[in-house]
């Protein structure tokens, strides 16, 4: 028996399914998840000794790698000093200045402790700015594990099939109105007949929990013009595209500005963070200030504001973002050319260094589209490219990531896998 599958029988006694977040289970691919004992660069070695190319990333926030030298030595610095104070620190005030000087929406930013934190309090914020309850978000999107927030959510949702979770009250989850992603003229309809009682839509600018989706040309401007016209706000959850498809997020790439911004992941590095924010008017309704109350008392920890600290500079430097570009589109290009040799549908949806390679034909535009695509095979699909030393999402339904660590040679390495396991199904 591997020291992963002991290790498994073990969680599974003291932690519900054996594991703290549900997608890491294995449930959407079958057989037993690896435990991880270290990562370094683009590689992550688990407890039995194999390494692997890692394409997840921790689902996103390691843009420079596994335990990146900058960032290593900035939380040793830092944890010297102690790991927390419950009291305001420079590094908070130096993040959110760095936030703001990146993201010309957010005026005033708040720091919290995760992507769920962030954007339940935007939401509480929309809903306090503007005296008004119904929430609207995209079937597919998953915004983290709020009680308003999980109606046809996606993600680990998807992954099981069970688009809602028992435990959320009728009454909370009538006040979330749900459309398609990309459904520009179901956004019409649903503001002309509600556009009154809408507090805020909520939107992933490019979906990443249904798979990779992004938005359709004027589906972004559409959501802009509709919220704008009717007194609502608009909150991009930018927890995954912030600073990973551009340094300003998705609203850079694509030119929408919204009223709220969520952020997370990378603004981290690798450590618990989050971060909402927009113009000043509106989060003057934030306590102390005004009667929006959120708190925490891990909000905005050193530790975490030194690792993002770092990653940002990392990010500032030029020629960054080609290279990520570089690297989506070489891993794009070999996933194609292995589907195509081995003749097995595929589509691969990519936007900057994130993507999805989907098991069947294309296109997909939206959660509807993205459940065609074939789960089983996928499966196989993963349980191939891990044999040949590369580790994906354990699920159809998530995003790869591509790193500033991952070498041509990774790559390579990566496509010639593919290709193999491609010729198995």
């Amino acid at each position: 028996m591997s020291r992963s599958h002991e290790l498994m029988k073990a969680a599974e006694r003291v932690i519900p399914g054996g594991v703290n977040s549900p997608v890491r289970a294995f449930r959407g691919v079958g057989g037993q998840p690896l435990f991880v004992a270290r990562g370094e660069g683009s590689r992550i070695t688990d407890v039995d000794g194999r390494t692997y190319i890692d394409f997840v990333g921790s689902w996103g926030p390691l843009i420079l790698g596994h335990a990146p030298a900058a960032v290593v030595e900035a939380v040793t610095e830092t944890v010297r000093g102690g790991t927390s104070y419950g009291a305001p620190t420079e590094l908070e005030v130096r993040m959110a200045e760095a936030i703001v000087a990146a993201y010309p929406s957010m005026e005033m930013v708040r720091l919290v402790s995760s992507g769920t934190e962030a954007a339940m309090s935007a939401i509480r914020l929309a809903r306090g700015a503007t005296g008004r309850d119904l929430l609207v978000k995209f079937d597919g999107g998953y915004h983290g594990h709020a009680d308003s927030l999980l109606v046809k959510a996606g993600s680990g949702g998807a992954t099981f099939s069970i688009p809602d979770s028992r435990g959320v009250p009728a009454a909370l989850a009538a006040l979330t109105a749900t459309l398609e992603f990309n459904d520009v003229a179901g956004v019409r309809e649903l503001f002309r007949r509600r556009g009154h009682e809408i507090a805020a839509v909520i939107v992933e600018p490019v979906a990443g929990n249904m798979g990779v989706v992004g938005p359709a040309p004027g589906f972004l401007e559409t959501l802009r013009d509709a919220t704008t016209g009717h007194g609502a706000l608009l909150i991009f959850d930018e927890v995954i595209t912030g600073f990973r498809v551009a340094y300003g997020g998705a609203q850079e790439r694509y030119g929408v500005r919204p009223d709220l911004t969520c952020l997370g992941k990378i603004i981290g590095g690798g450590l618990p963070v989050g971060a909402y924010g927009g113009r000043r008017e509106i989060m003057a309704n934030v306590a102390p200030l005004g009667g929006v109350y959120q708190a925490g008392t891990l909000s905005g920890n050193p530790l975490a504001v030194a690792a993002g600290l770092a990653t940002l500079a990392a990010l500032r430097m030029p020629g960054v973002y080609d290279r990520l570009e570089h690297l989506g589109a070489n891993t794009e290009r070999g996933l194609k050319e292995a589907a195509r040799s081995a003749g097995i549908p595929l589509t691969v949806n990519r936007v900057g260094s994130m993507l999805t390679a989907f098991f069947c034909d294309g296109p997909v535009t939206d959660y509807t589209s993205a459940r065609r695509a074939d789960t089983k095979r996928y499966a196989a699909f993963f349980h191939g490219m891990l044999e040949r030393g590369v580790y994906l999402a354990p699920s159809q339904f998530e995003a790869a990531f591509v790193s500033l660590a991952h070498s041509d040679a990774d790559l390579e390495h990566a496509a010639r896998a593919a290709a193999e396991a491609l010729s198995t199904l």
